[in-house]
């Protein structure tokens, strides 16, 4: 296998993509902002479970897909940064993708059981199954990625050998919730939009964001699994593992 590092007009190629994925990032937020605002009527908490909804898609789309992607990325988008400050750097973002996640859900399942007259009931679409699936596949990637990479102690084999297994459920996991995101709005649409067919605004606005979804998710994808942009180890890092191993095997 080839461990040389990229060349430069990979890496200068990597930099235009990744701020590129980053503006994506940064205007799906701008505009779930400003659907909420404009066309929902705003935020409110459990005294007012009807928009106590709003919360769920500003904060999924904050925690679950911009946050995570970032954390997916930092690796590569901080290559010249130490691995261990990254490993606590991506620990962080997803410990904060999570706190959002966790508030989401309160917001929705609330807004659904204080509905007034009735409540509405829960986890019966598509885009809650599919949702339900990512976070717990999300949460299950932390809490083994946590204790293989940052808990002391354990092997360096065992924390090689469990890397692609790692990689491979933290992309289709993200994957999983873009995929959520989109049969969200696709469901918010057909249940409170009138006349979605003629695209009011407001549906223009929402088929922009779930467009918006899909291309920062493809880049984010890309970025990722391009080998080109593959992070190559500093010889700090290099030391630290030598350092590691030895004390290890003391």
């Amino acid at each position: 296998m080839d461990n040389s590092p990229p060349p430069p007009s990979a890496l200068n190629n990597f930099r235009i993509l990744y701020l590129v994925t980053q503006l994506v990032g940064i205007t799906i937020i701008i505009l779930v902002s400003c659907w909420i605002g404009i066309h929902l009527n705003g935020l409110g908490w459990s005294s007012r479970p009807s928009i106590q909804f709003n919360w769920h898609p500003l904060l999924m789309s904050v925690g679950m897909i911009f946050l995570y992607g970032n954390s997916i990325l930092i690796y590569r988008g901080f290559r010249y940064a130490r691995k261990k400050p990254l490993k606590i750097t991506h620990a962080t973002i997803h410990g904060a993708a999570f706190i959002f996640t966790v508030v989401a859900l309160v917001a929705v399942f609330d807004s659904h059981n204080l509905a007034k007259p009735n409540p509405i009931p829960n986890m019966y679409t598509l885009h809650s199954w599919v949702g339900l699936s990512a976070v717990i596949l999300f949460s299950l990637q932390y809490v083994f990625g946590f204790g293989a990479y940052l808990f002391p102690g354990v092997r360096e084999q065992l924390r090689a050998s469990y890397m692609p297994v790692h990689v491979f459920f933290g992309v289709a996991g993200f994957v999983m919730a873009i995929a959520a995101a989109l049969l969200g709005l696709l469901e918010k649409a057909i249940f409170s939009v009138p006349n979605y067919a003629a695209l009011p605004p407001q549906a223009v606005l929402i088929n922009t964001i779930g467009l918006l979804y899909i291309v920062y998710g493809g880049l984010v994808v890309f970025l990722v699994t391009e080998r080109q942009y593959k992070r190559h180890p500093l010889p700090e890092d290099v030391m630290l593992l030598t350092h590691s191993g030895s004390v290890g095997s003391s």
